[in-house]
């Protein structure tokens, strides 16, 4: 009898998936081509991102060539910008970055703006328009006015800023400069005391900071002295 009820049940089983296949095959048929040409579509996108890619990392090497060369830097910076015109992912940032480094060589405040644009560009990731931000500054920190630093360093100076030592550091430069030395020694002292300053940049700070203190004295007698006069 249990043998009978097998094979009865067997046929329930197979007639329903009989009925199943005439009332769905179409679909299933169609859901089962969309698996094979959705992986098979996804091997050919990423085969054809590896390429992109294999051909902007060949594209980005031959341009730090020209680069290493003093006498090919317009080269190097056509070639690079070539590349973030229309090179996939990160190529295309480093590229900008790479450009702007070797406009800065010619021409510091044409390779500042080339930063500017980094740093003010929303497409790009807050960290790194932050160092955008940092090297800008480095290349016109002997030549900007303190409002002019104090303004391109803002979101670097930030709390959560992973360049916030740097843009401390640029400050303080830009106060010396402004002839603003009580500004320059406080940031100094905060970049010397803070335990997470990186260490060769706290031992900048120290030796700066020394430094000032040392000639305060002298600079002071010499001012007492003129207004003798």
């Amino acid at each position: 009898m249990s043998d009978i009820i097998r094979e009865v049940d067997e046929e329930l089983r197979r007639e329903r998936l009989a009925n199943i296949w005439k009332k769905y095959g179409g679909y299933i048929a169609l859901a089962a081509f969309l698996v094979v040409a959705a992986t098979a579509g996804w091997r050919g996108y990423e085969y054809y991102a590896q390429k992109q890619a294999q051909a902007a990392s060949d594209r980005f090497v031959a341009a730090q060539k020209l680069a290493a060369d003093a006498t090919k830097t317009d080269e190097a910076i056509a070639a690079f910008n070539a590349i973030a015109a229309d090179a996939p992912g990160a190529y295309k940032l480093l590229a900008r970055f790479s450009a702007a480094a070797e406009l800065g060589r010619k021409d510091a405040k044409q390779g500042a703006a080339a930063f500017d644009a980094i740093a003010n560009d929303s497409s790009v990731e807050p960290l790194m328009r932050e160092l955008a931000s940092i090297r800008g500054a480095v290349l016109v920190v002997d030549s900007a006015d303190l409002a002019d630093m104090q303004k391109r360093l803002q979101p670097a100076l930030a709390d959560k800023s992973a360049y916030r030592h740097s843009a401390m550091e640029l400050l303080a430069l830009a106060h010396l400069r402004a002839g603003d030395q009580g500004a320059a020694q406080k940031l100094l002292l905060q970049l010397a005391f803070d335990p997470e300053t990186p260490p060769g940049l706290r031992n900048r700070a120290q030796r700066l900071q020394a430094a000032l203190f040392t000639n305060a004295p002298a600079k002071a007698e010499q001012k007492k002295a003129e207004e003798k006069k």
